[in-house]
């Protein structure tokens, strides 16, 4: 509890970036304001989140601290890893004593020695889990769900994601909680889009890296062009840092004949609902997805979703009803459900309208920052307590 009896809380994140986990944090960060909570935000990176943070009077702080990151899968890559967070330790835990908060949140799996340092320093921490990984190898999943014992309290966004983690540490049960992410929804009144006979407007969002896999959505719209479709496709997003080839590989690919001025590459953008407001239909082409936000989006935004049958998408999009689900890394049935959406346009108005009922009630903005302040509260009460 700082001087003017206020709580406090320091937030751990990968980077000042805006995709899914981080803009989840900045509404986390959002509730806890509004809740008067003081939030101090740390960063390895610059990056323009820090700006929407201090709009919402959050406090920011760049700090040195290593990253968990994919291309860390070797023994090399691991050892370095394990050298880098065990020089950062000692750092964080004299930041943490220093700030005094009353809670430390941790934003994604990803930075284990903030974990560590906590217990160190005695202060209760959560852990926000975005990630599932259902299919990795099991001594992957088996060391990203164990540091979790760590955490006073960790906070799973869908029930994969929970399940995943109980699924290797049967231990973690009492201390996971289930909150879905909160989307926010469009400040204007929404309809369904108006398909056209013979022609069709696509839209993907979201990282472009081979795991979001927005190939699969060219390769459809390819497919449905040479079916005698006027498709065309928007994709919004830039790439993972370190990543930058998979977008030139996208280009390229744009850039042969049959698909030939019908992609448009937008970047970031934000917000995304001018951008689903063009489209006629939602593509979400991800190989692994813990829940999805931009389905979420383009659900509240009254498109037809056509998704991957993965993870997270098996909650956000119930097949026939909210949406339709294809599998992983097929873009011959991608096409084929859009053209469906195309030959029948009622099914798409029936699938938008159900859809944007759904998201506005599950996955609400009130609902999260709720949630995610009275688990804030509860680990506040405890430090107090003790």
């Amino acid at each position: 509890m700082g001087p003017d009896g206020r709580p406090l809380v320091l937030i751990a994140n990968p980077a000042f970036d805006q995709y899914g986990s981080d803009l989840q944090m900045l509404e986390s960060v959002r509730a806890l304001r509004t809740a008067g909570w003081r939030v101090l935000v740390t960063s390895p990176q610059a990056g323009p989140l820090a700006a929407r943070l201090e709009e919402l009077d959050a406090e920011t702080l760049l700090v040195a601290y290593p990253i968990v990151r994919r291309a860390d899968a070797t023994p090399a890559g691991a050892t370095r890893l394990a050298m880098a967070g065990t020089a950062a330790l000692p750092r964080l835990r004299r930041l943490i004593r220093e700030v005094a908060p009353d809670v430390v949140y941790v934003n994604t799996v990803t930075l284990p020695w903030w974990l560590a340092a906590a217990r160190l320093a005695r202060v209760p921490a959560l852990c926000h889990v975005h990630e599932a990984e259902p299919d990795a190898p099991m001594a992957v999943r088996r060391a990203m769900a164990s540091q979790l014992r760590l955490a006073a309290v960790s906070v799973a966004n869908s029930k994969v994601t929970r399940d995943s983690l109980w699924a290797v540490v049967p231990a973690l049960r009492p201390r996971v909680r289930l909150v879905y992410n909160g989307i926010d929804a469009p400040d204007q009144p929404v309809t369904p889009p108006r398909l056209r006979p013979g022609a069709v407007r696509a839209v993907v969002v979201g990282r472009l890296s081979p795991r979001k896999s927005p190939h699969v959505a060219l390769e459809a719209i390819a497919l449905l062009r040479a079916g005698g479709l006027e498709a065309t496709l928007e994709v919004c997003g830039t790439p993972v840092p370190g990543q930058e080839v998979y977008e030139e590989e996208l280009r390229r690919r744009a850039a042969r004949p049959d698909l030939d001025a019908a992609v448009t590459f937008s970047g970031y953008t934000s917000p995304v609902w001018p951008a689903l407001a063009r489209a006629d239909v939602f593509l979400a082409t991800s190989t692994a997805e813990p829940f999805g936000n931009a389905v979420v989006e383009a659900q509240l935004a009254c498109r037809p979703v056509v998704a991957t049958a993965v993870e997270g998408h098996l909650e956000t999009v119930l097949p026939g009803t909210t949406g339709q689900l294809v599998p992983v890394g097929d873009p011959a049935a991608m096409a084929a459900a859009v053209r469906r959406l195309v030959d029948e346009p009622r099914l798409a108005e029936q699938l938008a309208l159900a859809a944007e009922a759904r998201a506005r009630s599950e996955f609400s903005l009130d609902q999260y920052h709720r949630r995610i302040v009275a688990v804030h509260d509860e680990l506040a009460a405890r430090l107090n307590a003790s």
